[in-house]
């Protein structure tokens, strides 16, 4: 067993190939222990006690908060928001931010590689308000017409929602080129990094996105936790997404004045360990260096797309940069009878639409497998999917 699987307990009790991280990512013993021993020795709520309990709880928190920041170049805590993960920050962002400036004829801009996450919330505005959705398509190789998605932008876009990196071909979108071009229109960004965040670096400042998502479960950190970034001066003059206690700062029978961000979203009492637990999962990264996660994924991806083509395996776009996934299909066999026999195989992949069924029909195709890899996998986990792609061949012909 690799160094790497020796820090997760689920590859010492149930050996087996896991390769669907882009789907959620198994959780290192850092993260267990820390989310147990908050429990077991420090649980207490958060910034409304006055004893020793309650106070720890808070720094742990706030702390976690602190680390996040940092993580993703953000020199503000308080342009963090913890929220459930990547679809409630997106929906913070369009019922908090756009809902109320949105008019009849604006526009909102997303492509058609979007998860449904990204995708849902902007339609279902656009139809509330009369707005227009334009969709980005895409080019031969499966990646955004930049040409095209210059084209569309105008004094009528509003908003600009895009995936960082997409969650079927697993491309790697030019978000800062594209960020710059909405903000010279005067439009607002808003960046989907749940496959971003963890696989390769990231900084919003450089960046310069309005808004950012991501969640925790997918960078090896406890599920029920999501963030989202916002630039501080836009996130105070937005109203309250939900309303509850320890978000305000007065409340009479007549009116009720509320905190600035981050506390102004973060209505009721949170995921408190979930967020000591996504704490624990950056540290993590930290320990092992992202850096050294990134060429170890980029490096394990670029073997098994030449293993995956040197068995005449189509793969579903070409994208000039790749992160650390690829969907493919098998000769004609259904992509769930495929993930089927592979998990009889102790392989477990991804096979259907992967909340992007815009895409699969602008693709003209029911679904697909899809194979990614984390920190934990190595080149015998490859070499069993690429065996057991070959029973599947052999089964079903």
């Amino acid at each position: 067993m690799t160094d790497q699987k020796k820090d997760f307990p689920i590859f010492t009790s149930a050996p087996h190939v896991y390769l669907d991280s882009a789907a959620t990512t198994h959780k290192p013993q850092q993260v267990v222990d820390a989310i147990t021993d908050f429990y077991s020795n420090q649980y207490g709520t958060v910034r409304r006690g006055l004893y020793q309990l309650s106070s720890q709880a808070t720094d742990l928190f706030e702390e976690s908060r602190k680390l996040v920041s940092g993580f993703i170049g953000s020199d503000q805590p308080s342009e963090i928001i913890f929220t459930s993960g990547t679809t409630e920050s997106i929906n913070l962002v369009a019922h908090s931010y756009l809902r109320p400036l949105l008019q009849a004829g604006d526009e909102i801009v997303i492509s058609i590689v979007e998860h449904h996450a990204n995708f849902i919330p902007w339609q279902q505005l656009a139809m509330e308000k009369n707005a227009r959705l334009i969709i980005l398509p895409l080019d031969d190789t499966g990646e955004i017409e930049m040409m095209e998605y210059k084209n569309v932008l105008s004094e009528k876009t509003r908003m600009v929602a895009l995936t960082h990196i997409s969650n079927v071909t697993g491309g790697i979108n030019p978000v800062k080129e594209m960020i710059s071009a909405a903000h010279q229109v005067g439009a607002k960004v808003l960046i989907d990094g749940a496959q971003s965040v963890g696989h390769m670096p990231v900084n919003v400042h450089d960046l310069d996105c309005d808004f950012f998502a991501f969640s925790g479960h997918k960078i090896y950190g406890p599920t029920g936790t999501g963030v989202l970034y916002g630039k501080e001066e836009i996130l105070n003059k937005m109203p309250p997404y939900r309303f509850g206690g320890e978000m305000i700062l007065e409340v009479s029978t007549e009116y009720t004045n509320f905190k600035n961000t981050p506390y102004r979203f973060e209505a009721g009492t949170p995921n408190i360990a979930g967020v000591i637990g996504l704490g624990a999962a950056i540290r993590y990264i930290q320990s092992v260096s992202l850096d050294n996660m990134t060429v170890h994924e980029t490096n394990l991806t670029n073997y098994m797309q030449e293993c995956l083509r040197k068995e005449g395996i189509q793969i579903v776009g070409n994208p000039k940069h790749r992160s650390c996934l690829i969907s493919f299909q098998i000769d004609h066999i259904h992509p769930h009878d495929v993930a089927t026999i592979l998990d009889s195989e102790g392989i477990a992949v991804r096979a259907g639409h992967h909340c992007a069924q815009p895409l699969m029909r602008y693709l003209q195709i029911p679904a697909t497998v899809r194979a990614s890899v984390g920190w934990y996998n190595d080149q015998k986990d490859v070499d069993q999917l690429i065996q057991g792609i070959k029973k599947v061949r052999k089964i079903m012909q």
